[in-house]
């Protein structure tokens, strides 16, 4: 079957999906709070009773992926979500009041809004932490009375089959429903007239689906990526930076969209960070290969372009530290697993300081003064994540007043991502919009502005219905003044 044979064939079943969960939004009317947190304890459920499955699956996927690195990412931080999301719920979905025009308010008027599921949301997820990317936005999307069609990503074979069944166990099709399949699923799945589209992954397929999307004048909300930086004080514990970050890094074996990407280190304390670094892989990581608790790259595709990464760096004469015993830099291609290395003061027109790295390399640029960093920075496309270590409060808020990114972590990295009650997602280049909590509620939810009338039509007695006169005059000359 040729490609065009098989987006007809996506199409017809999409749709089809698409328009029994439609109907069933439909017919059911207002979601009760009961219905909205039941759905949100079958997913706790499902993920609570399989999560031996889970780990299977995902460590098939990577090649090598240790159960507990899934447990805690996929598993619990989802649990978390959920259970974020039903704790809170009730009050979300109270009507907000707000002021209306003031002579109004004191006529018995009343303005408030009422926060009504959108209908259908899609949900497009990538393959770094697939069943996390799968619950997080979905708490929200659950939370907000809305049913879900999810398309995850086709580099986790293992782990979207079993998503798919596992959703077909726990839920009917026209409540959630997981749909797989190559780019031609995905392509066909972003042209869907959804009532809101989630798409999590490389800002350059987002592209794609904002397009897609717009054709239908479907809401997008884009969680994308770039290179997160991370700048350490002069003033700062640089032991205690280190370890943050190289900590924070070699998670998920340097896969995670916030993972930090480059590091501005004091000039005179790079050779305390880079020791620093060493000795933390070495505490964490006595071994690389064959080591469990590594995670490898996805495939060999992704081997292949990091790999590339620290070969061009040490072909054009920068220094190159890979953080592990001698021999251990690189598995074979077939277990596509890469210690994590420090390049040292790359040149700007490297590919690893052109791309986001997403793998296990981290950037390490030295600097002599803060406005050098600053103006590096904010001279690129804006990040997802920014990271700054210090105690210096005026330093720590120039940061964070001059410059611009989708989130902030002070001391540590990637944690603001694990608040389940701040906003996340990205700016320009890095994402569009945001979720989850509160704010996830009110992204997947349509503010629908309600205004009630008081006991006197405020227009008939103000005088400004014609025929005009000296009432309406005397009313604006009262209101359009300085």
């Amino acid at each position: 079957m040729n490609a065009a044979s098989e987006q007809h064939k996506a199409d017809l079943e999409l749709n089809r999906i698409l328009k029994s969960q439609r109907q069933a939004f439909q017919a059911e009317g207002p979601v009760a709070l009961e219905t909205r947190i039941d759905r949100i304890d079958r997913c706790i459920a499902m993920l609570v009773d399989n999560q031996a499955a889970i780990c299977d699956a995902l460590n098939s996927d990577f090649g090598n992926r240790s159960k507990y690195a899934t447990l805690m990412m996929d598993v619990m931080n989802s649990v978390g979500s959920l259970k974020f999301v039903k704790k809170n719920l009730k009050k979300w979905m109270k009507p907000e009041k707000r002021t209306p025009f003031l002579p109004m308010n004191f006529l018995g008027a009343r303005a408030y809004v009422k926060y009504q599921p959108k209908g259908v949301v899609g949900v497009m997820t990538p393959w770094n932490v697939p069943v996390n990317m799968i619950f997080s936005p979905l708490a929200d999307i659950l939370g907000a009375g809305n049913r879900a069609m999810i398309k995850p990503s086709e580099f986790t074979p293992h782990t979207s089959e079993l998503m798919k069944k596992l959703f077909g166990q726990y839920f009917e099709e026209s409540e959630i429903c997981v749909v797989t399949g190559g780019p031609e699923v995905g392509a066909a799945f972003s042209g869907l007239k959804l009532d809101h589209l989630i798409f999590t992954g490389a800002t350059s397929i987002g592209r794609l689906v904002m397009k897609a999307a717009a054709e239908n004048m479907v809401p997008v909300t884009l969680e994308l990526g770039g290179k997160s930086p991370v700048i350490i004080s002069e003033k700062g514990d640089i032991n205690r930076a280190a370890e943050a970050i190289i900590s924070g890094k070699a998670m998920n074996g340097g896969q995670l969209c916030v993972s930090p990407d480059y590091c501005f280190v004091p000039q005179s304390k790079l050779e305390a960070f880079i020791r620093r670094c060493r000795t933390v892989i070495a505490e964490q990581y006595p071994t690389v290969q064959g080591n469990p608790d590594f995670t490898a790259c996805i495939n060999e595709r992704h081997f292949d372009r990091v790999k590339a990464y620290i070969d061009e760096a040490r072909d054009k004469g920068c220094r190159v530290i890979p953080l592990c015993p001698p021999g251990e830099e690189f598995s074979g291609r077939d277990d596509h697993k890469i210690a994590l290395h420090l390049i040292i003061d790359p040149a700007d027109e490297l590919a690893c300081m052109q791309d986001e790295i997403f793998g296990a390399v981290l950037n390490v640029k030295s600097y002599s003064d803060l406005d050098s960093a600053i103006r590096f920075i904010n001279a690129r496309e804006r990040p997802l994540a920014l990271y700054y270590f210090g105690d210096d409060k005026e330093e720590e808020q120039r940061v964070l007043d001059e410059t611009i990114s989708g989130g902030v972590s002070i001391n540590n990295v990637t944690m603001h991502v694990a608040c389940d009650d701040l906003p996340f997602g990205g700016i320009g280049q890095s994402g569009i919009g945001n979720y989850r909590g509160r704010d996830g509620f009110r992204t997947f939810s349509h503010a629908r502005a309600v205004y009630r009338e008081g006991w006197v039509n405020l227009a008939k007695l103000g005088g400004t219905l014609p025929p005009f006169g000296q009432k309406v005059e005397k009313m604006l000359e009262g209101q359009i003044k300085k």
